[in-house]
């Protein structure tokens, strides 16, 4: 099972660098549309990024609702594609196990910290480090762009791949589909388009955790995809939305994916950090049988 693990875990990791190969011949039809030749390539990090992430964020619950903001009844993994092995892992899960051991935080791991209902602080460290502070779990999260120029995101995993593990793992960062001088393409002279792109993160180099509070493993195998996107509501309202991808050979049967929603908020005044803490399911909860 562990050759196997890993065996498909650099499948998985492949497929999820490579799967941009299949639309290089949309993209450079797409360049014929600039008057002036393709934008020039966005330097890594805070200098060129398209999107403004920064700032106060709380997470908006469009989905899921009983599963992220109760903990659900111990097997009901619904929508959370767990092989036999997953769900026999799952299965076996004990709350007050993981409280003993000092285990509170395996449901605020990076494969599912997005997922809590929490308000976030979003900063850059540095020029190339984007930190994302939960108050849900108290955790930081860590975006790594390139200090080296554009290099390919699997060389940059590659050269971490001993970094320690942790609740929050390894993440490398890079701009996608940016479109810096938007100017250039169907507007006038000196006229300005709105900015574009996103973000891609993976994130390597987990501890094992859970994609649900009741168990639903993820193990140290596992590879976070995530896409990060803005977009500005008719009303006025900043949002962004994560698309997140749990690729995991040993639990899952296909990747699992979510998305999240996240609104600004003005200030800080209602950031209230607390440690990682799992309600027990409700008495009486019970798995749904379809």
């Amino acid at each position: 099972m562990k050759n196997y693990a890993k065996t498909g875990c650099l499948k998985a990791l492949l497929c999820t660098l490579f799967s941009g190969v299949c639309s290089l011949s949309g993209s450079a039809y797409a360049q014929t549309l600039f008057l002036d030749g393709p934008p020039p390539p966005a330097d890594p990090g805070r200098i060129e990024a398209p999107i403004d992430l920064t700032g106060n964020w709380v997470s908006v619950v469009t989905e899921d609702w009983a599963y992220r903001m109760l903990t659900p009844a111990p097997g009901d993994y619904m929508s959370v594609p767990l092989n036999d092995l997953g769900i026999e892992v799952a299965n076996g899960w004990d709350l007050e196990a993981d409280n003993a051991a000092g285990l509170q935080c395996r449901a605020f791991g990076a494969a599912r910290i997005m997922r809590v209902p929490t308000r976030l602080q979003i900063s850059w460290e540095d020029d190339y480090t984007l930190r994302i502070d939960t108050d849900a779990g108290s955790q930081t999260r860590r975006f790594n762009f390139s200090r080296q120029g554009h290099r390919p995101m699997l060389s940059m995993m590659l050269e971490n791949a001993n970094q320690e593990r942790s609740w929050q793992g390894y993440s490398v960062a890079a701009w996608e589909n940016i479109m810096i001088n938007r100017a250039r393409m169907f507007y006038r002279p000196g006229s300005e388009g709105p900015p574009g792109g996103n973000l891609k993160v993976i994130t390597t180099r987990m501890t094992p955790g859970y994609l649900r509070p009741n168990g639903a493993p993820y193990s140290e195998d596992a590879i976070l995809t995530e896409y990060y996107d803005t977009f500005t509501a008719p009303n006025g309202d900043d949002w962004f939305v994560v698309t997140t991808m749990v690729d995991d050979p040993l639990y899952l049967m296909q990747p699992y994916v979510t998305t999240s929603h996240f609104r600004r908020e003005p200030d800080d005044s209602k950031w209230n950090p607390t440690p990682c803490e799992t309600w027990p399911p409700k008495p009486g909860a019970i798995a749904p049988r379809w």
